[in-house]
């Protein structure tokens, strides 16, 4: 099974009351690196089976703007196993659900994304380092009892790549 973890995108700063910060929205920014990484991986001919979101706001727009822009038809689905508070078990309850299925969108928060990602990948089931940036997506392969770190991309690697790539593509003037 092929897994990419996106960490939800911008969405400004925290809220004091728990119940609206679950329906904080993304802001300019994670609008823009929702659209930017959704090229990106239709780029990369990324193809999804299913996209699994957390229920709050900022994380299910990450995943509608980033899947439309990839191609995405499917549905998306909410699931409380990638909630902020969800436990790893949470989780792993919630992939094997969906083990039927070659290549999954998942999106969430940190710190569990992270920690949920590094477990995964991680030989002896502690916890391999990797803090997924706002925006950022990693793609893993994953087999029965093990998992492989295939590649991490963040929204400033894909800014800087379509910079460079405008800047190559303007017509050389030439001044003499």
């Amino acid at each position: 099974m092929i897994i990419y973890f996106l960490r939800h995108a911008s969405a400004g700063e925290r809220l004091e009351s728990p119940k609206k910060d679950e329906k904080r929205a993304l802001d300019k920014e994670g609008i823009a690196q929702c659209s930017s990484m959704g090229r990106a991986l239709a780029a990369l001919d990324t193809q999804v089976d299913l996209i699994l979101s957390s229920p709050l706001k900022r994380a299910a727009q990450t995943a509608a703007l980033t899947g439309n822009e990839m191609g995405y038809e499917g549905k998306l689905v909410l699931e409380n196993g990638l909630r902020p508070e969800a436990a790893f078990a949470d989780f792993r309850k919630m992939l094997d659900k969906y083990s039927r299925l070659e290549a999954l969108l998942l999106v969430g928060h940190n710190p569990n994304l992270s920690e949920f990602l590094g477990r995964c990948i991680s030989d002896n089931g502690c916890e391999a380092s990797i803090e997924l940036k706002k925006g950022g997506v990693a793609r893993i392969e994953m087999a029965r009892n093990s998992a492989s770190l295939q590649w991490y991309i963040t929204p400033k690697l894909v800014r800087a790549l379509y910079t460079a790539a405008a800047e190559s593509s303007r017509p050389k003037i030439s001044r003499k």
